[in-house]
């Protein structure tokens, strides 16, 4: 067909969809017209043509569940009292369309007597109870792993006042396709490719095991965050078949285990070597806590995984256009949506990204699906779109994410010798790009690899944003921000971590931020400049103490060699690196070249100078970094999960110089509690001021402050 012809012209094949934006000149036909010209009108005649005979929607929606008033009848504003429902939908996919033909295996999958490839995902939705209040709004809130991301208890409605006051209807749903279906979470039934012939599609999978308690013999052949997800079957259950090596530490040589001495079986209740499991792995004499295990074997039978991008797409496409579902059941929001938002954290959030790369936010009309979105703590792609994917990962080594296009506008890839692409590359061809704003914080550069978003693989220059995008950059956070207050004492170190959390918060900027991203989309009201560091302006420094001139405190580590590395991996040449698709053919992948990154400069006490500061954060009572520390264990000294630390300056100065603290101490700075109070009120008016804080949060983190402890 005429897209498989364009998707292979000349070049790099794969990396069609990723070719920058053409503009013709006012002739409407450029007078010489060259073969990467052809390409792009190509692909716009496919794309302009195929919106006239889609066939992929949504076939049924099923209502199972209803709360009718919800939150124990709470009225919220004018749009009074709300209600939610939860159910299923079920769509099917068309695999000869070119708007699917980006899914990775999505040809091998099973199909209906019409042809089509079937889904079902689990879907929660928010409403006025009186529908004819609701604002016109959409906002769909991204499932992160699962969890649902709307409040369905009266305890959890007070995250979701500020939106149901506004009138927004509220939908998340299912689309991570490797998680068991459970009560409390969105799920999503893909279907499992195979050959033509029956037999299975296979390819390498790799597992990580560390910090296991001693003497445990049987492990779960589980990965992603936390070792919550199922692995793929493998192949076989002979261990010469696969490869079982330890290492004693991050770099170090691998020692392969014989073939012998570990099996695919349980232990755990028979001697070694055990009952055969498909699921498990046990070693004979167990596995030494001391070491990390790697696992490389054969899996089989993948799960078409990228079907949870056209399944978003239908299901927003339904809740916003349909009056009623193939069976007849009525859309409970028919005729009441005008425009769509979505908003996603972290993986949730590179889930955006990814959609909207991949060309998800056309849906089967041609019409656009969201009109704004807020991808916020997110900076890479997600890892969903390939054959035997981890959707669930979080940048640990090894794991896709930061190998394909990274930054907003177009941007050549010299250092890994890509073409030039951006993420909007598609969504501009259709004319169905969203308005953005990018948010997140100090860690994403120390723990997310954020560094080449903003200045590229070879940290040389800045990327500027396009004229839809928005970026805000707040310093010295946490993933995703800590929980605020002002407090003179630390908080609890979290779990495993060698320093206290980091309470700098950014979830006052980010109710502020919502509802900018609504006005401009439902308004055309600008909103506020994007504030981040910039190469140009200076804000750019390597992760290092002596860069950074980060305050040297006793007790406290340096920063040095602490941040997570950027990889150029080789993972084959079946894998399309710009679009994260494909398929992955060597595991683990050779490391080519570690890139160059940089993070924003701090101040004289450790504290970040750059972009959208909190409250605290201007009024501060300590250093708060985007990093922590493993305090034990395999990582020790090592990052600390996705968390940052909080170091507090000293209470007088006394306490000061006792301690050889070089940063001047709370009392040294503020004086009394009345100027501490002062500091964050002047704090509290700026941010409110240039739009980044909220009349009624302002005034809150006042009284917070002048009720804290703080000089007392």
């Amino acid at each position: 067909m005429l897209f498989d012809y364009v998707h292979n012209l000349g070049g790099n094949p794969p990396q069609v969809g990723n070719l920058p934006h053409f503009t013709a000149p006012a002739s409407n036909f450029p007078n010489v017209v060259t073969w990467t010209d052809m390409k792009r009108y190509f692909v716009l005649l496919v794309l302009l043509v195929s919106v006239t005979s889609l066939q992929a929607r949504i076939t049924r929606v099923v209502i199972e569940k209803r709360e009718s008033p919800a939150y124990k009848g709470q009225s919220f504003g004018e749009a009074g009292r709300y209600e939610w429902l939860r159910g299923h939908a079920y769509g099917e996919l068309d695999p000869k369309n070119p708007l699917n033909a980006i899914i990775t295996d999505l040809e091998f999958a099973p199909r209906n007597a019409q042809g089509m490839v079937e889904y079902s995902a689990t879907f929660t939705l928010a409403k006025p109870v009186e529908v004819s209040k609701a604002s016109g709004v959409l906002l769909y809130d991204v499932a992160n792993r699962g969890r649902i991301g709307l409040a369905t208890s009266s305890a959890d409605a007070g995250a979701m006042a500020d939106l149901f006051k506004r009138g927004w209807v509220l939908i998340s749903s299912g689309w991570q396709g490797d998680m068991a279906p459970a009560d409390g979470t969105e799920t999503i039934s893909v279907p499992v490719a195979k050959r033509p012939d029956g037999s299975s599609l296979t390819g390498p999978v790799l597992l990580r095991f560390s910090d296991m308690q001693k003497g445990v013999s049987t492990l779960p052949m589980m990965r992603g965050e936390g070792s919550r997800f199922a692995s793929p079957a493998p192949a076989s259950l002979d261990t010469t078949r696969a490869t079982l090596t330890k290492r004693a530490s991050e770099g170090s040589v691998m020692v392969p285990i014989r073939s012998t001495d570990w099996a695919f079986a349980d232990c755990s209740k028979t001697p070694f070597p055990g009952t055969p499991d498909p699921a498990k792995i046990c070693v004979k004499g167990g596995f030494d806590p001391a070491f990390l295990y790697e696992l490389v074997y054969t899996g089989k039978d993948p799960q078409v995984l990228g079907i949870g991008f056209a399944a978003t797409r239908d299901l927003n496409a339904f809740f916003r256009h349909a009056d009623r579902d193939d069976t007849g059941a009525a859309n409970p929001v028919a005729g009441k949506i005008s425009f769509a938002l979505a908003r996603g954290n972290s993986q949730s959030g590179n889930y955006i990204r990814s959609f909207i790369h991949l060309g998800f936010n056309q849906d089967e009309s041609g019409a656009i699906v969201w009109d704004g979105v807020n991808p916020n703590i997110a900076v890479r792609q997600l890892a969903m779109n390939f054959r035997f994917a981890s959707p669930g990962g979080a940048a640990q080594l090894y794991e896709p994410g930061s190998d394909g296009v990274l930054w907003w506008s177009d941007y050549k890839d010299d250092a890994r010798g890509r073409p030039e692409a951006g993420l909007l590359d598609r969504c501009r061809v259709t004319g169905t790009c969203p308005k953005i704003f990018e948010t997140f914080g100090s860690f994403e550069f120390w723990g997310l690899r954020a560094s080449p978003n903003l200045v590229g693989t070879s940290a040389d220059r800045d990327i500027p944003l396009p004229a839809n995008v928005r970026r805000y950059y707040f310093p010295g956070v946490t993933h995703g921000g800590g929980r605020g207050g002002f407090s003179a004492n630390s908080p609890a170190k979290p779990a495993g971590c060698a320093l206290p959390a980091n309470p700098n918060p950014s979830s006052d900027t980010m109710r502020a931020l919502t509802v900018a991203l609504a006005d401009w989309v439902t308004k055309g009201t600008a909103p506020p400049p994007s504030r981040y560091p910039r190469l140009d302006r200076g804000d750019f420094v390597l992760p290092t103490q002596a860069a950074l001139h980060s305050p040297v405190i006793p007790g406290v580590p340096l920063p040095d060699s602490v941040i997570n590395p950027v990889y150029d991996y080789d993972f084959g040449r079946t894998f399309r690196y710009n679009d994260l698709s494909g398929v992955i053919g060597i595991l683990p992948p050779p490391i080519r070249k570690v890139l160059p990154v940089l993070v924003s400069k701090q101040d004289d006490d450790g504290n970040e100078t750059v972009g959208v500061a909190s409250v605290l954060h201007q009024a501060p009572l300590g250093t708060y970094l985007g990093w922590n520390v493993t305090a034990q264990g395999y990582f020790a000294g090592r990052l600390c999960g996705l968390n940052g630390a909080f170091v507090p300056f000293a209470k007088t100065k006394m306490d000061r110089e006792a301690s050889g603290d070089p940063r001047p101490s709370v009392q040294e700075r503020y004086g009394t509690h009345a100027g501490y109070v002062e500091m964050v009120k002047r704090a509290a008016e700026r941010n409110l001021r240039e739009r980044f804080l909220l009349p009624e949060d302002a005034a809150r983190l006042i009284a917070e402050a002048d009720a804290s402890d703080v000089l007392r």
